[in-house]
């Protein structure tokens, strides 16, 4: 099953906006903190091109940033995307 993967570093505060986002809209997620982890760090390289984060996949979709995430829910994109993965919300 899909799920919502977020890298993320620690004293990051976009990355601690998208998780309170993705948390209130009541979605669970898989983070991976790429503070001190150079392995996780180019695993994310690899996946998102980008060398920001936090970086968000929903399933095998790349969301972005915190603010493409946001871009995302206001354009309806992100419901489409967790629709087109199989992705529910906590009960």
């Amino acid at each position: 099953m899909a799920q919502i993967e977020i890298y993320t570093k620690g004293y990051c505060p976009h990355c601690k906006a998208a998780k309170q986002t993705l948390t209130a809209k009541g979605l669970t997620f898989r983070e991976f903190d790429v503070t001190d982890d150079d392995e996780l760090l180019n695993e994310m390289l690899r996946r998102s091109e980008r060398k920001t984060v936090p970086q968000i996949f929903v399933g095998k979709v790349h969301i972005g940033g915190n603010q493409d995430l946001m871009d995302a829910i206001k354009a309806g994109e992100f419901e489409r995307v967790l629709q087109a993965q199989g992705i529910k919300r906590r009960s």
